[in-house]
């Protein structure tokens, strides 16, 4: 694969995964459909994509998911849709990465990884960019849809996580994204009473499944292996960028010099613990 088409491919994939934002965002405020619908329909939409793609119910290759991860994933998209109902695509997508890089340096730290001076000055410049973004103010989110969105981020590290060695990447992704449907299912039967299926935002649902989900981790997993691992890392800086600019052109949305300022040191904190990491195999997607 040449360098040019998987630096295309790759900021397709960024975009793909940015566009989960803005899609969520734009069907949550500006369409009538619910949360738990819209969570339903994107598992259910993105599995079947990838079902299709993969051939999962014809193939007998190894790793096809299980019930945790599909748990997780479950937790993960849950989460991200009902932090919507508040969240510009730009903060809830910041909140995101952050939960998710977090998640996963603090499973290495867990683990025994140790930490050189870069990467703890990292860590707390991060962290003191979260605490910034979240302290109470006019400019601040909602406090409970970005507590939502934190658990949809951990749930998300903790996915990715589990999904590490576990098989063919996207054969292990449509099994989850298969088993993920009978939970949110049953959240939507649970929330039937204030359910609503507007068909515009049924649309949205369904192209952040099928599109920015489904078709979004087949490419990613395709240029993966092309990528040095803290290539894979770094590059997924760009996707609460690409959520702010959707959310910016798209939706109208400002930002404030906090957001900003809380970028800044949330993403160049992650930059510097990742940038110090000696260089591994395997990244995950959003």
């Amino acid at each position: 694969m040449s360098s040019t088409r998987i630096g295309v491919l790759t900021l397709l994939t960024m975009i793909a995964f940015a566009g989960n934002s803005v899609l969520c965002r734009i069907a949550l405020k500006n369409t009538g459909i619910d949360a738990a619908s819209f969570t339903s329909i994107r598992l259910v939409s993105g599995a079947v994509v990838l079902a299709a793609i993969t051939g999962f119910f014809r193939t007998d290759r190894t790793g096809r998911g299980n019930w945790a991860s599909a748990f997780a994933l479950f937790a993960y998209a849950a989460g991200f849709s009902f932090a919507y109902m508040g969240l510009t695509a730009a903060t809830g997508a910041l909140l995101l990465f952050g939960a998710v890089q977090a998640t996963m340096i603090g499973h290495g730290i867990w683990a025994g990884e140790r930490l050189h001076s870069r990467q703890l000055v990292g860590l707390l410049l991060a962290f003191g960019g979260l605490v910034g973004l979240l302290l109470p103010g006019l400019s601040a989110p909602p406090l409970v849809d970005s507590v939502l969105m934190l658990v949809a981020g951990i749930a998300w590290g903790v996915y990715s996580l589990r999904g590490k060695g576990a098989g063919d990447p996207t054969l292990v992704t449509a099994g989850n994204f298969l088993r993920a449907t009978f939970f949110a299912i049953a959240l939507s039967m649970l929330l039937y009473a204030s359910a609503n299926l507007d068909t515009v935002g049924v649309w949205f649902a369904i192209a952040s499944g099928a599109v920015a989900s489904g078709l979004g981790y087949v490419v990613w997993y395709s240029v993966l292996p092309a990528l040095k691992a803290t290539n894979a890392a770094t590059v997924q800086l760009s996707v609460p960028v690409i959520a702010a600019l959707g959310g910016i052109i798209i939706l109208g949305e400002t930002v404030t010099p906090r957001f900003i300022l809380a970028s800044v040191a949330i993403l160049g904190g992650i930059a510097l613990v990742i940038l110090s990491k000696p260089d591994r195999n395997g990244a995950q997607g959003r």
